[in-house]
């Protein structure tokens, strides 16, 4: 693991980024103390799939949200007072 404090991870962050790319544990310290770590983002391509190939957290909310049957229906005074107030 590689600490550095905030003033040197400045002065070296391209140095610290390209080593926690390279999987190495970077963490920056304030006075001393461990304040944040350096992770590397992953590529689409290097992400958690399900197994259809679709992302882990596609369908993450299954069974949590529901859509009432009448979504879609409208109340034609709604769209008349609508209509009315956007000409005047």
């Amino acid at each position: 693991m590689i600490v550095a404090n905030i003033h040197s991870a400045k002065t070296n962050l391209s140095k610290l980024i390209e080593r926690a790319e390279s999987g190495e544990e970077v963490v920056i310290a304030r006075n001393g103390k461990p304040a944040v770590r350096l992770t590397p983002v992953l590529a689409p391509k290097d992400m958690p799939r399900r197994s259809d190939g679709l992302p882990a957290w596609m369908g993450s909310m299954a069974g949590e949200i529901t859509i009432a049957d009448d979504f879609d229906s409208y109340d034609a005074k709604i769209i008349e007072d609508f209509e009315a107030s956007i000409q005047s």
